[in-house]
């Protein structure tokens, strides 16, 4: 079920253009339904308005205690979202485990391909700020990235802050990389066609995973498609990163609504309140830990020999600058990198499938990519 013509995904299909972007070859997909610069997508207003993460706190919600507003902001992370598969599609359960913590680990196939014994595989970390998100929120994307790359897509559960710190997220992903490697005859996928992908906080440990398979030497992974990432923590510092309000354009019509939107990752002096909060419910040791490349992945010395990356950013994003940032210092170290804006979504699109064409965009270029290793 789409909330959209079949052609608007087919419209942003065919934008595979790169323009140089400070030094950086950039495709920007411009929205099907808002030609405008600096307005919204119409399909995303839609979509955003009807969720109740538009909603303002109540007064009753302003006082709760710091347990309560955890839970009420586990809450209303997620979208709903649609599944838009054709093909019947298998989905397998297991359990594995990083020490004492409990690893669920989902994985989809089309049924028609059970028997294929070379397929590519994904590994795919849902986002949520490293303190909530679920694997249910984002079933319906990992389902139709298996429909289409005709591969095997696992989705992992991994622990949570603030009841378990970092890195234990970090490890709990990097136990079920090197399971899903470790067993890739027994699960008929090719270990040298691994993919990994995650949003937003989910973005930050792919981008991590990869840095670590590439220190490591272990080279399990051949592509790692990060979206809206976290790849800079603030408090962390990046001689080459800067950011400010001016890189992003809004209509005056809409810049009271969009402005809000492009929060994350703002300096010290501006509205990033949420962040400072993520980050101590994520470390034990915020001002030391933001400072190391498996939290803050944009500050490695060297990015020669990482993988292959597929990098996906969004215009009304605050992470969008280093995003940009991370997949050019990717391309001058020579790495394979195609890098992918688009033009009039918010954070989080991935959430919205079914809604947004754009999020549809996003599954079938990492499936292509996927058929491409």
């Amino acid at each position: 079920m789409r909330e959209y013509d079949i052609s608007d995904v087919e419209f942003l299909q065919l934008q595979q253009t790169p323009e140089m972007v400070n030094g950086l070859p950039l495709i920007i997909k411009k929205s099907p339904t808002e030609p405008r610069p600096g307005c919204i997508d119409h399909h995303e207003q839609a979509a955003l308005s009807l969720h109740w993460v538009s909603h303002e706190d109540t007064e009753e919600e302003k006082e709760q205690t710091p347990a309560e507003a955890l839970e009420a902001m586990r809450d209303r992370m997620g979208y709903p979202n649609h599944n838009i598969c054709a093909a019947e599609i298998h989905t397998k359960f297991e359990t594995i485990y990083n020490g004492e913590n409990e690893i669920g680990l989902w994985r989809y196939y089309r049924r028609d391909t059970k028997n294929d014994t070379k397929r590519p595989a994904l590994l795919f970390i849902h986002g949520g700020g490293w303190i909530g998100g679920t694997p249910y929120t984002v079933e319906n994307p990992c389902r139709y990235i298996a429909e289409v790359s005709g591969g095997v897509v696992f989705n992992v559960d991994y622990s949570l802050a603030p009841e378990k710190k970092y890195p234990n997220g970090v490890n709990d992903c990097w136990t079920a990389l090197k399971h899903i490697y470790d067993h890739a005859e027994e699960y008929g996928i090719d270990p040298k066609k691994i993919a990994v992908s995650g949003d937003s906080a989910g973005g930050n440990i792919t981008c991590v995973l990869a840095r670590m398979d590439h220190d490591k030497g272990t080279h399990m992974i051949a592509l790692h498609a990060p979206m809206y990432a976290v790849v800079l923590f603030q408090g962390s510092s990046c001689p080459d990163y800067h950011f400010s309000i001016k890189d992003y354009e809004f209509d005056p019509s809409q810049k009271a609504f969009l402005d809000p939107a492009v929060v994350l990752a703002r300096p010290q002096d501006e509205d990033h309140d949420d962040e400072i909060m993520l980050a101590d419910m994520y470390f034990d040791e915020p001002e030391k830990q933001c400072l190391e490349v498996t939290a803050s992945p944009l500050l490695a010395k060297d990015f020669k020999g990482m993988p292959k990356c597929l990098s996906f950013c969004c215009e009304y994003d605050g992470l969008r600058v280093q995003n940009e940032l991370y997949a050019k210092k990717l391309h001058e170290a020579d790495v394979e990198v195609k890098a992918i804006r688009y033009r009039g979504v918010e954070h989080a699109v991935i959430d919205r499938l079914g809604f947004v064409p754009q999020a549809e965009d996003i599954c079938l270029e990492i499936a292509h990519a996927m058929k491409e290793l």
